[in-house]
C-alpha cells in the first residue's frame, strides 16, 4: 500500500516562506514524477509543479521564481519551498505520484492547508 503524506502547512503573512514535504512510503517513488496540485475554495483543483526521476521540473506559470520543488530519493521525500508568498496562494495543497509517467496520477496525499493572510 503506497502512502503519500504532506506536511508543513499553515498559516503565513503575505511576503513570507514555507515548506512542504510529500513522503512516500513503499518502493515507487523512486521511479515516480512527483507532483504538487493545489485547491483553493471553490475552484478546481489546479497543477502547481512537478519534478521527474531524473530531477527535471516544470512550474506553474503562477508560481515560477518563487516556488523550488526538490526530492531526497534516500528519504522518499518531496520538498516544495514557497517563498514570497500571496493571499492567492491560500489553498490545500496536494502531492501526488504519476508512476509509470502516463500523466495520470496513481497515488495522493490527504493534503495540507496553506493560508496566505494579507
Amino acid at each position: 500500500q503506497v502512502q503519500l503524506v504532506e506536511s508543513g502547512g499553515g498559516l503565513v503573512q503575505a511576503g513570507g516562506s514555507l515548506r512542504l514535504s510529500c513522503a512516500a512510503s513503499g518502493s515507487i517513488f523512486s521511479a515516480s514524477t512527483m507532483y504538487w496540485y493545489r485547491q483553493a475554495p471553490g475552484q478546481q483543483r489546479q497543477w502547481v509543479a512537478f519534478i521527474t526521476n531524473g530531477g527535471r521540473r516544470n512550474y506553474a506559470d503562477s508560481v515560477k521564481g518563487r516556488f523550488t520543488l526538490s526530492r531526497d530519493n534516500v528519504k522518499n521525500t518531496v520538498y516544495l519551498q514557497m517563498s514570497s508568498l500571496k493571499p492567492e496562494d491560500t489553498a490545500v495543497y496536494y502531492c501526488a505520484a504519476d508512476v509509470l509517467t502516463t500523466g495520470t496520477m496513481d497515488y495522493w496525499g490527504q493534503g495540507t492547508q496553506v493560508t496566505v493572510s494579507s
